[in-house]
């Protein structure tokens, strides 16, 4: 792009100062470069040569912004640059980004599935294959199963409350499937299919020591088991469901490729024993002892159920080999697979087995802990389903592994969030304020609780000859030292008279907004004495959870568990309980910091 600065300046001068008042109004007073630099880059990549130049003009520009107390902010924002409130209200359409299009797929043919393990809950990475088989079941007005793959009641036991909590984080994230399946429930079909696949020369039983399989892996022509007539092997398969057989000395393997590069490939099993007394099945207890082995209950319900696509993790892909085995020995033709790789959230544990095992130590606070990246634990700390959805949907079905940072969601999430979210006052670490001479020994104000004035507003009383609110410990010798005029958000102004670690004493001195401009007075949360609640903001760090205490103000009180606020300058935090006093008032907020 060419042309001078000032021809950039003419150009985006509004476009800063709308941004940079937006960025202010949503962050107490005060607009940051970064934030506003990346608006006016995303709406004009064309400046990007010229970054540094835009930079500059945008740094001045929010200089002057951050000079303006908040309710003129609010007031420039509201009567000269309406616009970029309107497009904030407009919806974020998902439908801007567009999946690829599914191999040899065809308008209402199209069926997907979902088939989660329910020995836990789904965590991001999980949730993608979910998301993405919703989305292109809608894409071609198809059809999607839900199928619960839970033969392993050994080694991936089953936890009762995983069917339902899995339900309930799909239909969280919008994600609707039309059948639902349990394969532990379905364990006569696989006997039969087991036998058709034995009548048919595919299949046999071996009931040789596993070491004994191994050495004849390079060999299996000769293997002794392999060898055996069909009469020979449904005999026995008899025997196994018979229960002649106890846990690990029998097994009913596919006939593969003896020579295939891939030794786990060669007469992979289908069958196991699972002693069901010791280790029995939240669904169907002990009344089976051979269970399916993943490939073969995954593959035969594919066909069966009609699956036309399956989306997932590129690590299935040698799954894909064996289980084509099975479709060449009954004769069907194998689903289109779309493979993808691996997604991670930076920072968050995302292994089933270690997040259970963190569980089982104690260190987790369970399933909706919100230092894990369940479902639940991000739902629980304050991400919404969109902002899931739309990472899910950015990254896409690309066969390289993907790697999110909490930042980038978080931003996401804020987007969201933003015009929905109640702005709230709280302090932490609070410091008692005194303030002498209010005016006729009263003051109300009304407080908006967001800046677009849609989400309704409180009526806050201060009153007495001493009135008493609470400052947040972290303003006082920064901003409230004696002799300085200082402005509470919202309502008016004081002159410091003491200011001690424990108490401040004030005096009032005025309640206009040009007063306090003209003193340059420094802008501070406060929360009134009467009726304040105690609030209690725990936020996650890694694995620790570092809570912090405080008070807020009553307004809180109204507040609904699950609900999305903003803590004014300290960042958006979702409502985890209300705790009652012994007449079952709310006595305290216990929320969860989500970000930022």
């Amino acid at each position: 792009m060419s042309g001078s600065s000032s021809e950039i300046s003419g150009g985006i001068e509004e476009l800063a100062w709308a941004y940079a008042l937006l960025n202010a109004v949503e962050h107490g007073g005060r607009a940051a470069v970064g934030p506003v630099m990346g608006k006016i880059m995303a709406e004009r990549p064309d400046l990007r040569p010229r970054a540094k130049e835009v930079a500059a003009l945008v740094k001045r520009i929010v200089e002057e912004v951050n000079k303006l107390s908040l309710e003129e902010q609010r007031r420039l924002l509201r009567e000269r640059y309406s616009w970029v409130l309107e497009r904030r209200r407009q919806p974020r359409g998902e439908e801007e980004r567009q999946l690829p299009p599914l191999p040899g797929a065809e308008e209402g043919k199209v069926v997907t599935r979902f088939a989660p393990n329910p020995d836990f809950v789904i965590h991001l990475g999980n949730a993608r294959p979910a998301i993405l088989s919703y989305m292109y079941k809608e894409m071609y007005r198809g059809r999607m199963i839900l199928r619960f793959e839970d033969t392993d009641p050994r080694t991936k036991t089953p936890l009762p409350e995983a069917y339902l909590l899995i339900r309930q984080d799909l239909e969280w994230l919008g994600v609707r499937w039309d059948r639902e399946y349990v394969q532990s429930l379905r364990m006569e079909t696989y006997y039969e299919l087991a036998k058709r696949l034995i009548e048919a020369g595919g299949a046999y039983v071996d009931d040789r020591p596993g070491e004994e399989f191994r050495r004849y892996r390079g060999r299996l022509e000769e293997y002794p088991p392999r060898l055996r007539s069909i009469e020979e092997n449904l005999e026995l398969w008899e025997r196994m469901l018979r229960g002649d057989y106890g846990e690990g000395e029998a097994v009913l393997r596919v006939k593969t490729d003896p020579k295939h590069p891939d030794p786990s490939v060669r007469d992979w099993v289908a069958f196991r024993i699972i002693d069901t007394v010791r280790h029995p099945h939240p669904v169907v207890a002990d009344r089976y002892i051979v269970w399916p082995t993943y490939n073969f209950a995954a593959a035969v319900d594919d066909h069966l159920m009609g699956v036309t696509h399956i989306l997932r993790a590129k690590e299935h892909m040698q799954n894909t080999v064996k289980q084509q085995f099975l479709y060449k020995y009954f004769g069907w033709e194998y689903p289109h697979v779309v493979h993808f790789g691996r997604l991670k959230l930076e920072d968050f544990i995302m292994s089933k087995s270690l997040l259970k095992s963190l569980i089982e130590r104690g260190i987790g606070e369970g399933l909706d802990d919100p230092r894990f990246a369940t479902i639940a634990g991000l739902r629980r700390r304050g991400i919404t389903a969109e902002a899931i959805r739309e990472v899910i949907l950015s990254v896409g079905v690309k066969y390289t592994d993907a790697s999110i940072s909490f930042k980038n969601l978080a931003a996401i999430n804020r987007s969201i969030v933003d015009e929905k979210a109640k702005r709230i006052m709280a302090v932490f670490n609070p410091v008692k304020m005194i303030v002498d001479g209010l005016p006729k020994g009263r003051l109300e104000v009304e407080i908006p609780y967001h800046p677009n004035g849609r989400l309704g507003s409180r009526r806050i009383t201060v009153e007495g000859p001493r009135a008493e609110l609470y400052i947040d410990g972290g303003d006082v010798g920064r901003t409230v030292k004696p002799g300085a005029i200082v402005r509470l958000m919202e309502a008016f102004n004081v002159e410091v008279v003491e200011a001690g670690p424990y108490l401040v004493k004030a005096r009032f001195h005025s309640r206009e907004l040009e007063e306090a401009r003209r003193h340059s007075a420094a802008i501070i949360q406060w929360v009134p004495a009467r009726d304040a609640l105690a609030v209690e903001l725990v936020k996650p760090e890694g694995l620790d959870l570092v809570r912090e205490r405080g008070l807020v103000e009553a307004a809180a009180r109204q507040l609904t568990t699950g609900e999305i606020i903003q803590f004014v300058r300290i960042g958006f935090a979702r409502v985890d309980a209300l705790e009652p006093d012994e007449k079952g008032e709310p006595r305290k907020l216990v929320a969860i910091y989500a970000h930022s």
